[in-house]
C-alpha cells in the first residue's frame, strides 16, 4: 500500500504576498477558463439546436423565407444575441446540418445538456419552424417524430406540443383578423 506524501512549497516574499499573488492569478485564470468553456458549450448547444431545426425544416425542400425569418426570430430572442451573432449561429448551424448524416448527432448533444422541459421545448420549436409557412408535410412530421423519439419526448407529448403550436397560430390569426 502506497503512502501519501504531501509537499510543502515555501514561496519567498514579504509576508507571503508573492504566494498570495500567484494563487490569486491562478484562481483568476481558472475562473476565466471555466467561463470560456461555459460560453463555448452554450454556443455549441445553440448551434446544435439550430442545426436540428434547420434539418427538420429542410427535410423536404429548401428553407423558405418564412421559416428562415422564424428561425432568426427564435435565436434572436435567446441569450441576448444580436442580429450579427444570430446570423453567425445560423450560418454555422446550416453548415453542420448539411454535413450531418442523421439526427443523432444533434439529439445526443441536446440530451446531454437539457432537462426534460428543455427537450420538450426543442420539439415545440421544431413544430413552430415547420408551421411558420403553414405547410407541413409527412417528411417533416416524420423527422419531428424521429427527433422527438431520440430526445425522449413521448408521442403523447409530441402531439400535445403540435396542438399547442397550431392553437397559437389560430389564436394569432383570430387576433390579427
Amino acid at each position: 500500500m502506497a503512502s501519501r506524501q504531501s509537499t510543502v512549497i515555501i514561496v519567498p516574499g514579504e509576508n507571503g504576498r508573492v504566494m498570495f499573488g500567484s494563487i490569486k492569478a491562478f484562481i483568476s485564470r481558472a475562473i476565466e477558463d471555466a467561463n470560456q468553456r461555459k460560453h463555448i458549450e452554450q454556443r455549441e448547444l445553440l448551434v446544435a439546436t439550430a442545426a436540428l431545426l434547420i434539418r427538420v425544416a429542410t427535410v423536404h425542400s429548401e428553407l423558405s423565407d418564412l421559416r428562415r425569418a422564424r428561425l432568426h426570430a427564435i435565436f434572436r430572442s435567446l441569450d441576448g444575441l444580436d442580429d450579427t451573432a444570430t446570423a453567425q449561429v445560423l450560418v454555422d448551424a446550416d453548415a453542420v446540418a448539411r454535413s450531418a448524416v442523421d439526427l443523432y448527432r444533434f439529439t445526443r448533444q441536446l440530451n446531454e445538456s437539457l432537462d426534460d422541459d428543455g427537450r420538450r421545448r426543442i420539439v415545440q420549436l421544431m413544430w413552430e419552424i415547420v408551421y411558420a409557412d403553414q405547410r407541413v408535410n409527412e417528411f417533416e412530421e416524420n423527422a419531428i417524430w424521429r427527433a422527438a423519439d431520440l430526445l425522449g419526448v413521448s408521442s403523447r407529448q409530441r402531439v400535445e406540443l403540435r396542438q399547442r403550436v397550431v392553437a397559437g397560430i389560430k389564436n394569432l390569426a383570430a387576433v390579427t383578423a
